[in-house]
């Protein structure tokens, strides 16, 4: 159907496709500005679900309900990619879906999206389709050892990937990865991980955060300072790059480019996250707009709001790991004046799961990074 470009204006529906924290800080900025919120996954009492107006509860593959769910909002957006690129495509027969079903197509699919991403030109680490042990040899073979093996389709925080160290862990990572496609990328010999968060409306005006320095443990997001420590000249390079990501892929909505910066100073994709994303948790108390309310106002075909840095900024996750010892100690967090918590409603702690996180301010992003680990340290008193 024809959807129509006109401003969706408050007081009418968003519905979010997935229902984890991403939606819950999405429908915490739309609620602010007066729209209702409603959610689609497969769980019941969800992060997003706790703060929405309405939770539905219906695997993603239910297109019967995705239609009607669609039929009951005034736009479609997610805070999750990996749902079928048909659910989004029932979801457009109602509503539009921003960014769209082609978008989501691409980017839940790490073959697709370096294909796209070299297609246009854009610097992407190496990587080869495997499909069998002969091509996997023949990519270790071009690639030395240690390379990395990943499923195509359908992973994140590390999941669906393997290091392969010799020869010898070849066969037994491609058979552990069972009948899928996968991708062999090169390992990067990186100096750093960054991200540019990024919005385009649909209008095509792009705006974005700057450059965000990460740091991971155990494939999970760790600790992300903004501004990053950086080189100018290469700030200004992950940003024109991120740019014009967003324009190739036609994007309405908001979009993540992490990279990784080689030691010889080059910018490499390392993959695009089409929505929110961890790193930019941060922009929720440190930026004039936030990543969910730029969210909001691309999808809804509002003007984009500044993203200025009010003050340096550093987050911390946190995960289930931190309730190994019992509850963790909020008041402590709280002591610090400049820390701000946010917890996820998630109720099963599990380790590696994320619950949380805390984002300080202070002068600088090294003062802010002091400041938001300590806090996170006092949580746990008995750990340290």
């Amino acid at each position: 159907m024809t959807h129509t470009t006109s401003p969706i204006l408050p007081g009418a529906t968003i519905g979010v496709l997935g229902s984890g924290q991403l939606g819950r800080m999405f429908a915490i900025a739309a609620r602010r500005m007066g729209y209702r919120v409603h959610t689609l996954s497969p769980e019941t009492d969800t992060p997003t679900g706790q703060v929405a107006d309405v939770e539905i509860r219906a695997p993603y593959d239910d297109l019967d309900a995705v239609r009607s769910f669609a039929a009951g909002v005034d736009v479609v957006t997610f805070e999750f990619e990996n749902v079928l690129s048909a659910t989004a495509e029932a979801a457009a027969e109602y509503a539009p879906v921003r960014p769209s079903g082609a978008v989501l197509h691409c980017t839940q699919n790490r073959l697709r999206e370096k294909r796209f991403l070299s297609g246009q030109g854009f610097p992407v680490t190496p990587f080869r389709q495997v499909n069998s042990l002969e091509e996997l040899q023949a990519g270790l073979a071009e690639f030395g050892y240690p390379s990395i093996l990943k499923t195509a389709g359908f992973g994140y925080d590390g999941k669906g990937q393997s290091r392969i160290g010799h020869p010898g862990e070849a066969a037994p990572a491609l058979q552990a990865a069972g009948q899928q496609e996968m991708v062999l990328e090169a390992l990067v010999d990186f100096a750093a991980e960054l991200s540019v968060v990024a919005a385009r409306g649909l209008d095509g005006q792009v705006v974005h955060w700057g450059v965000i320095e990460n740091v991971h443990q155990r494939h999970i997001l760790d600790l992300s300072l903004a501004p990053a420590r950086l080189d100018p000249a290469i700030a200004r390079e992950a940003v024109e790059i991120a740019q014009a990501v967003l324009e190739a892929l036609d994007v309405v909505g908001v979009l993540c480019v992490e990279f990784f910066l080689t030691r010889k100073g080059r910018l490499l994709i390392n993959e695009l996250a089409p929505r929110p994303h961890n790193s930019g948790h941060l922009t929720f108390d440190a930026c004039v707009t936030s990543q969910f309310e730029q969210q909001l106002r691309a999808v809804c075909g509002l003007p984009l709001g500044a993203t200025d840095l009010l003050r340096p900024a550093a987050m911390a996750n946190l995960l289930g790991d931190l309730w190994e010892g019992g509850p963790p100690n909020w008041a402590a967090a709280c002591a610090f004046p400049n820390v701000k918590l946010h917890l996820y409603g998630k109720p099963d702690p599990r380790p590696g799961r994320k619950m949380g996180h805390l984002t300080a301010l202070g002068a600088t992003a090294e003062e802010a990074a002091f400041q938001v680990e300590a806090a996170r340290r006092s949580l746990c008193p008995h750990a340290i």
